[in-house]
């Protein structure tokens, strides 16, 4: 009777952790009216933001996480509050975040993580040399990546607060333009459409490394707007979700439902907005930034799964939280809030002109940098975007539709 008994608390306590594992799991699903993500059986839209930290005087050298233990949690504990205050509830961040700061920004503030491995985007150390340019059909690069990120889900799998993997930062654009500033691409030039199927099919080899290793969490590519989105439907298909980082102005356009016509995955705008500076007069321009961002989240939210469009908009995130005062130059002038504009883009009716740079890499925060103290914890300034999206935030889109059962 006594073992009877056991074995029935055995299987009962089984069943329990299997259930609590699964309720952790994240899934995309496709429903009759699309696509949403699932997270703990319940329904799960992204309202995203791309998250770092640079105080002024530092660039892409610098890390939070090599800073002393007090410095990371004063950092995180001054951002982290604003970000939920805002409404956002999952931040973009890159590689080398400690999963106990995913765990502490997930358990502290309820925010959840997509952790991008850039996937070679800015070049690889191949047999103790630096390559800036990746070659994604070298047998070398190709087993390089793969054990990076087979790596990273062995390491990250059981980490309360990660909701997904993301591959990748448009490196579809690296296969024209080789640097790390931010320039003009060459979009109509197709010579690169050879190397663009090594990039792809080994895209959907590290998917399929990965979900061998971690199940339970989705993973996405990063593409540059829809460059090649053909060779994507081909050689994508074990990957889970489509991230794209779109810059058109106010409107998306034909963005999801192209998507839905020729690859037919979810959607998940991994970087969008519009510079808070205007070169046509010089000056700041908020009121323009928070108009660009309110029509942007628009169009998230009415192709999300059930809104009567294409239903395959899962989330996204608006870039970015703080300026960057390092991007124009990226090793000088570290200390200068530049207002050098590095592209063009029709798009920006404001400050648009033919000929003319327009896009102002620094000045993309939806908060403006202050001050840094002695500890190198800097203020933030809010702009009137941060309030606009605070708004933008409250709405739900799967308010008046039933929880997945």
């Amino acid at each position: 009777m006594l073992k009877r008994s056991i074995d029935l608390l055995f299987i009962i306590l089984s069943f329990s952790v299997a259930a609590t594992a699964q309720n952790k799991s994240i899934v995309v699903k496709r429903t009759e009216n699309g696509f949403k993500i699932i997270s703990s059986g319940k329904d799960y839209f992204i309202k995203g933001m791309n998250w770092d930290y640079y105080p002024i005087g530092t660039n892409y050298t610098y890390s939070l996480w090599n800073q002393p233990e007090d410095v990371i949690k004063a950092a995180l504990d001054y951002e982290m509050p604003l970000l939920k205050t805002m409404g956002v509830n999952t931040i973009r961040q890159y590689t080398g975040v400690p999963a106990k700061w995913v765990q502490y920004i997930y358990n502290t503030y309820g925010i959840s993580t997509v952790l991008n491995h850039t996937f070679g985007r800015y070049g690889l150390t191949i047999n103790g040399k630096w390559e800036t340019n990746t070659d994604y059909s070298n047998p070398i690069v190709k087993e390089l990546l793969l054990k990076e990120v087979k790596e990273l889900a062995i390491q990250y799998k059981n980490t309360p607060g990660l909701l997904m993997y993301l591959l990748g930062n448009e490196n579809n654009y690296g296969l024209f333009w080789r640097g790390a500033e931010t320039e003009n691409i060459p979009v109509q030039d197709r010579q690169s459409t050879k190397d663009a199927h090594h990039l792809y099919q080994l895209f959907n080899d590290a998917a399929k490394e990965m979900k061998l290793n971690d199940s339970n969490h989705p993973v996405a590519i990063c593409n540059g707007d829809l460059m090649f989105l053909d060779i994507i439907a081909k050689e994508c298909t074990d990957v889970d979700v489509l991230g794209i980082n779109v810059y058109r102005g106010v409107s998306f356009g034909d963005l999801f439902d192209r998507v839905k016509r020729e690859y037919n995955k979810p959607v998940m705008l991994t970087e969008f907005g519009a510079d808070a500076f205007n070169m046509q007069t010089n000056t700041e321009d908020q009121e323009y930034q928070s108009k660009i961002l309110q029509g942007n989240w628009k169009e998230i939210y009415a192709n999300a799964s059930g809104l009567g469009l294409a239903g395959n908009s899962i989330g996204g995130f608006t870039f970015q939280f703080s300026d960057g005062w390092w991007k124009a130059g990226q090793t000088t002038g570290l200390g200068v809030h530049d207002k050098t504009a590095s592209w063009s883009n029709g798009g920006y009716a404001n400050d648009y002109k033919k000929g003319v740079n327009n896009m102002n890499e620094e000045w993309f925060g939806i908060c403006a940098k202050g001050k840094t103290n002695v500890k190198g914890v800097y203020e933030l300034i809010p702009r009137a975007a941060y309030y606009t999206l605070k708004e933008v935030h409250k709405y739900h889109p799967y308010a008046q539709q039933h929880n997945h059962k």
